[in-house]
């Protein structure tokens, strides 16, 4: 959205059209951290970075801000137009882009993409997994469509797998590589009504990569899971979070920067830390919190 011009008051639209007030309260609970421009360029500068789901959202904001810092992207989604015109306005800004159409939950087609980014690149430096599918449903709401759950199991989980198991072998042999995840903050909250199968599914390859980090450690293969908080996007937009403190796509794309200049193994928003420790501690009262405060 263009930025408004408004005054900074309660009740007027600032930068990308938030109220002031939802500014401040996005700052506060979900600060952002940006490389500095010299920091991003000296890191990717000529680095091949993959970026899944790189057609809208975080992953278009992404791959626009490591191309325009001297990145090679390879930038990968389903819509071949919609990724031409993503690679279209990086090589208008003097940057690089290659575009590869592929569906993530076709798992041979994803090993074919593997194969053809190696052989037409030699290597990839960093792999972004940002694609990813939600889904908002209550359960009753469900017992009809097992798919919803087949669906998200396979977008978030088990094609970022097959990706990987195939481009890993080349980043060990090389020592060098780094793969950043897009999480959610979800999984460090109480489990949260309705979202069972978004959850579920972040979840399980939220601790397939933190396990595998273990073992490519000894390579020199990092890893980096971003907890994001809410993004305003198009795939949170089917749920009404008009008013809830959130990033803008281009705010998310700052945090995945982060990650690829400075490689933390995570990062979350600051109050994450606490709340996963008190449920950790009172799991029963905190099911109960959330069963209580919105299971209707």
């Amino acid at each position: 959205m263009a930025d408004n011009s408004a005054p900074n008051s309660d009740n007027s639209a600032g930068s990308n059209g938030r109220p002031f007030a939802e500014r401040v309260a996005t700052r506060i609970f979900y600060p952002t951290s940006r490389p500095r421009e010299k920091s991003l360029r000296d890191s990717v500068t000529g680095k091949i970075i993959l970026v899944t789901g790189a057609s809208h959202g975080i992953g278009k904001a992404a791959a626009k801000k490591l191309a325009g810092a001297g990145a090679i992207v390879l930038l990968v989604a389903r819509s071949a137009e919609d990724l031409e015109q993503v690679a279209a306005d990086i090589r208008a800004e003097g940057g690089r882009a290659h575009v590869y159409r592929s569906d993530i939950t076709d798992f041979e087609a994803v090993d074919q993409l593997a194969r053809a980014l190696l052989a037409e690149h030699g290597h990839i430096d960093v792999v972004i997994n940002n694609a990813g599918r939600s889904i908002r449903r209550a359960l009753d709401e469900s017992y009809d469509r097992f798919h919803d759950f087949t669906r998200t199991i396979d977008v978030n989980y088990l094609g970022p797998v097959r990706l990987l198991l195939s481009l890993l072998p080349a980043m060990r042999e090389r020592r060098q590589g780094h793969i950043v995840n897009i999480s959610t903050w979800g999984l460090r909250m109480p489990p949260a009504p309705r979202w069972s199968a978004y959850g579920a599914s972040k979840g399980a390859f939220d601790i397939w990569l933190r396990t595998v980090a273990t073992e490519i450690a000894a390579d020199n293969v990092t890893t980096t899971s971003i907890y994001m908080p809410l993004v305003h996007t198009r795939m949170s937009a089917p749920t009404d979070f008009s008013g809830v403190p959130g990033l803008t796509a281009d705010e998310a794309a700052d945090l995945v920067c982060h990650a690829v200049v400075s490689r933390p193994r995570e990062i979350s928003p600051w109050w994450t830390g606490p709340v996963q420790a008190w449920t950790d501690l009172t799991r029963g009262a905190a099911q109960r919190f959330m069963e209580r405060g919105f299971g209707r």
